[in-house]
């Protein structure tokens, strides 16, 4: 699978993460982040249950201009 990278957090040094893909093919976004803490796991777990084949990451505020430029980038993907 090929993905179409985005953009890295740039204060997380060469080795680091997060950082925000899309997938062409199909228009989602994959996204590689910090693991959740235990607060924030449960905070979400307020919503519902998290399953077992799903995680929780935490992206850093100062990505939101990269997380909107990869749902540009997922609507223009020429999707089927």
């Amino acid at each position: 699978m090929e993905l179409q990278f985005i953009g890295k957090d740039p204060e997380s040094g060469k080795d680091g993460s997060p950082t925000v893909f899309v997938d062409p093919t199909n228009g989602d976004l994959v996204v590689q982040g910090w693991i959740a803490d235990s607060p924030t796991r449960s905070g979400c777990l307020e919503a519902g249950p998290i399953p077992d084949h799903e995680t929780v990451v935490r992206m850093p505020a100062r990505m939101v201009a990269t997380m909107r430029e990869a749902c540009d980038a997922a609507e223009r993907a020429d999707v089927p």
